[in-house]
């Protein structure tokens, strides 16, 4: 007598990330993205020199850049659904109004 198989499984591999998951991930990042602009901002006041306005760049431009990697939209896995197929029309019959020369 044979052992019984073991059941299949089905994987759904074409499915996307969760709305949650998604948006943990986004809030993470944007998280990060904050914690480097502080370090920026208080290196900019500690460090003299030139450094300090690479720090104040990095302290202006990373609020913008984590706002628009945060807002970006959700990504679409696999392919687009295919383009509808578009037939050439045909023309229809002339309807009762065509026949009647008083109209």
């Amino acid at each position: 007598m044979q052992a019984p198989r073991p059941p299949e499984v089905h994987s759904i591999t074409g499915a996307g990330e969760s709305l949650s998951q998604e948006q943990t991930g986004r809030t993470k990042r944007y998280l990060v993205s904050m914690t480097i602009r502080t370090a920026c901002v208080l290196l900019a006041i500690v460090v003299p020199g030139w450094p300090r306005w690479v720090f104040l760049a990095g302290a202006v431009a990373l609020p913008y850049l984590a706002v628009v990697a945060a807002n970006a939209g959700r990504s679409r896995a696999g392919t687009p659904p295919p383009a509808p197929v578009i037939t050439t029309s045909r023309m229809l019959p002339a309807g009762p109004a065509a026949a009647d020369p008083r109209i």
